[in-house]
């Protein structure tokens, strides 16, 4: 044997959310759990954390689109 674990992509995307999400250090979370801070790091950059859209965000995309949309819809009308 080898001496490596294999751990399951949920246990590692949690791992990855106490330090991205909930503020831990990485140090910490790798200490706790018995992980090299590495293999941490390495699930970070494998899992990295989803981008989430404000409210706000999506709004200014939607506008910034606007004036395309419409111009194609008076072309298509002329």
């Amino acid at each position: 044997m080898s001496g490596q674990f294999r751990y399951s992509d949920e246990f590692k995307i949690d791992t990855v959310a106490q330090s991205t999400e909930r503020g831990y250090s990485v140090k910490e979370v790798a200490e706790r759990l018995g992980i090299s801070a590495k293999s941490l790091y390495i699930w970070m950059a494998q899992f990295p954390k989803p981008q989430r859209q404000t409210d706000q965000e999506a709004e200014v995309r939607r506008l910034k689109k606007e004036p395309t949309r419409v111009t194609e819809e008076r072309e298509i009308l002329k």
